[in-house]
């Protein structure tokens, strides 16, 4: 038994498979293709499935990913702590409510310090990627939360310092 399948060309290929009609069986090529295809994957599968111990796998991988994630997260602290040491009150208190965008660099208070710290190659040495700014990377986000618990670990360290009379 078949059943009828309708698939979709480019323009430029249906002109071209409609000079070539009369010459070639395009279902019988399709069918060859698809089967084909269809072949490579499921011996690829079965030879993940009976060669590779995946669970294993993935349990290392994850492992170093979080590893990973976690020092992102240290340089951030660290890279807020450099911040910290020249930046305004208000600046500070701002980033006690900040929700870091999807691109940090398009944020109105701190784009500009993300955009000198990208400059001055620090963020591109640290995260080893040259489009760091068109492509905000994945682990950019534990680096910016590491960045952020930074200003607020120093934040709860001096608050009650700013509320103290002097003797």
């Amino acid at each position: 038994m078949s059943r009828k399948v309708t698939i979709s060309v480019p323009d430029d290929l249906y002109d071209q498979m409609s000079k070539w009609r009369s010459s070639f069986n395009f279902s019988k090529i399709f069918q060859q293709t698809i089967r084909g295809v269809i072949r490579k994957k499921e011996s690829f599968q079965k030879l993940i499935t009976d060669e590779i111990d995946l669970s294993t796998i993935v349990d290392r991988l994850k492992k170093e990913k979080q590893e990973i994630e976690k020092n992102f997260r240290e340089i951030g602290k660290l890279d807020s702590l450099e911040w910290i040491k020249t930046a305004h009150f208000k600046d500070i208190h701002y980033v006690l409510n900040w929700q870091p965008p999807v691109n940090p660099f398009t944020d109105e208070t701190l784009g500009e310090y993300f955009a000198l710290a990208l400059k001055r190659d620090r963020l591109k040495k640290r995260f080893n990627l040259s489009h760091i700014q068109d492509n905000f990377h994945d682990f950019t986000v534990k680096y910016l939360d590491g960045w952020k618990e930074g200003v607020h670990d120093f934040w709860n360290e001096i608050k009650d310092k700013l509320h103290n009379k002097p003797a």
